[in-house]
This record gives structure tokens, sequence and C-alpha cells, in this order.
């Protein structure tokens, strides 16, 4: 069966159109069509500089990764015709020595959607329709709210986050940085039993909005007096760097205890000046997070069953063949947060 559908490409530095395009289903795996997504960071990097970390875009790719759609066609009895679902932008090989430990977000050959990593590269889902391996598909209530349940997979990689730290049950947290994956940590340790948290960032929006996510205390660290939370070797059992900003590392290493943990969210470049000696003399355990495992699980169902209200984040929505407007608006940081293309 073939089918013709309309995909959001782009093809280099601000270069982006909707465009014709024709896919095929063969029985195999499931035939999805797309209804809504969240515009990522990734999406912008390849719009905004036409690469992601190393990663250039050669040739015309379809954006997006944060997706939800309903089921058109499936191979499994499990799915029917029309049937709510979240995508899960992650393809593992299945074989890899991390995959056959159940640490799939390191697989080895992963095809993530959306990704220049190889070439040809791997196509995103912002298309209306879309064929994907049945397994990542989500199920969850037709009565869900749509723009609630395609913040799926940006609260998967919070909720990663929040476990990578340990158990949070009556920790004290600090969160630099709170764009909406920061903003998001705010509510997954929240979930988890966290007893205070504290955030910092140069926006006030941004602080205004973790607020709204369950932050108990803001500070922009331009201004605030930090030294009575690096007394004693620091007052924090955890921090969590989601800006990869040089100097909030610091700040996360000065602010978390001796024998705390820091989790490294942001993505930066190479820190020249990282205080090393503080990691080793307050023996902090330092841990990085990337991606997400069972958390997308976890999070359709802490989405669908109203455990987490994303609902603060969204500052628009467009339909998808306004995609240049939507990423140029969610490009603005002093006017959004997350935005989301309606199919």
């Amino acid at each position: 069966m073939k089918i013709k559908t309309q995909s959001c490409v782009v093809a280099g530095k601000q270069t982006v159109d909707v465009t014709d395009q024709e896919i095929e289903w063969n029985n195999k795996g499931t035939l999805v069509q797309i209804t809504r997504g969240g515009i990522c960071g990734s999406d912008l990097h390849y719009y905004q500089e036409g690469k992601v970390g190393n990663f250039s875009v050669k040739a015309p790719m379809v954006l997006g990764h944060e997706v939800i759609g309903k089921i058109v066609h499936s191979d499994s009895e499990k799915l029917h015709e029309g049937q709510t679902v979240a995508v899960n932008p992650s393809k593992p090989c299945g074989h890899c020595k991390y995959c056959l430990a159940k640490e799939e977000n390191q697989c080895t050959e992963m095809r993530f959607f959306g990704s220049a990593m190889y070439f040809p590269h791997v196509d995103g889902g912002f298309t209306r329709f879309k064929v994907v391996d049945t397994a990542q598909c989500i199920p969850f209530s037709g009565n869900a709210d749509a723009k609630t349940m395609a913040f799926a997979e940006p609260l998967a990689v919070a909720i990663h986050a929040a476990h990578q730290a340990g158990d949070l049950q009556g920790k004290r947290v600090f969160i630099s940085g709170v764009g909406p994956i920061g903003c998001l940590i705010v509510s997954a340790v929240k979930t988890l039993g966290a007893a205070e948290i504290v955030c910092a960032d140069i926006s006030s929006r941004s602080l205004e909005l973790a607020q709204k996510m369950g932050a108990d205390t803001l500070l922009d660290p331009r201004s605030a007096d930090l030294t009575p939370w690096k007394a004693e070797k620091g007052y924090f059992d955890v921090s969590f760097e989601v800006s990869g900003n040089p100097t909030s590392i610091t700040t996360c290493l000065e602010v978390t205890r001796a024998r705390g943990a820091m989790v490294q969210v942001g993505m930066g470049g190479a820190v020249a000046d990282f205080p090393m000696m503080m990691l080793i003399a307050k023996e902090i355990a330092l841990k990085g997070s990337f991606r997400f495992t069972t958390e997308f699980n976890t999070a359709v169902s802490w989405l669908a069953n109203g455990v987490v209200d994303p609902l603060p984040l969204l500052s628009g929505e467009y339909p998808f063949t306004e995609l240049e407007q939507a990423l140029k608006f969610a490009g603005d940081k002093t006017q959004a947060a997350k935005v989301q293309l309606v199919f």
C-alpha cells in the first residue's frame, strides 16, 4: 500500500519546506497518522545552523521527534485502527551489548527520528503519515488531551535525568537552567519525592515557568547571593545542570554537598577550566544523562493520568504547513518555551 503524505523538511541552514512524499506500508510495522508534534532544540539547530553538533544536513531531511498520532494499519492485533498512540522516536538495534543489557539509549546503531547522524539521514515524525516499528507505538486513552500527550518525549528525557540521580525522596535539589527540559525535570523530581527544589536561570520568564511546574525557590545567578548554599561544602543533595554553560557547571559543583550527586543534562562545548579538584575533594558523583529507555512509557502514563501537567510550557500552536513561522517563533526564547505543530 502506497500512501501520499506531506512532510516538514529541512535542507540546510534556514531552508525548510513542506513537501509531498510517498511512503509504503507492506504489512510490516505500523502506519501512523501523525496528529501533533513538539519542536525541540535539535530541530531549531538544524534550521538555524544546518547541523547538530558535528552532524550536518547533507540532504533534505524530515524534522521532528516529539510526535503523537493514531493508528491507520498495524501488523499487531494489539493495535487497532483509530487508536491514539505516542510514538517513541528511538529505534534501537536490539542486538548490540547495550540493547541486550536493557540500556537501549546507548545502542551503537540507534536510529533516532530526525537525525543527520547517518547518511542517508533518519527522517523524523513531522509528516502526516509515518511507518514505524510496532514497538514504537505506546497507546494512551483517546480521552487524554493531545496537547499534553505531545510532551511524552521531552518528559521522558526529564524522568531519565531524575532517575540518574538515584533516590530523590526527601532530597534537596538544585536545577540550573530551566528551559523546557529543566522545567520538566522540576516536575519529575517533585513527583519522585524531592523535598526542596531551587532553580536558577538568567531568564525571569523561564523562572516563572519553573515555579508553575513546582519549584520552591527561584534565583538569578547573576545577582543572587549563593554563599549560604556553598557553605560547609554545599547544601544540595543533588544538582541538575541543564544549560551546558561552564559557569553553571561550576555553580552546581559549588552548591552540591560533599558526597552528593550532580547530573549533567545540558549539552555545551568543551569546558577548558573544569573544576576537577572540587569534584574530587567533595567526592561528588557526576553522571551524564542521555535520552531515555523505559522512561518513555512512564512519561506516557504520567501524562495520561494527570500526574504531571506540562501545559504551562506550551507557548504556541501552528498548522504544520506554517513550519517556518513556527520555527522562528520557537527560536525566540523571550516568547516561547514549547511550540507544537498540528497535523
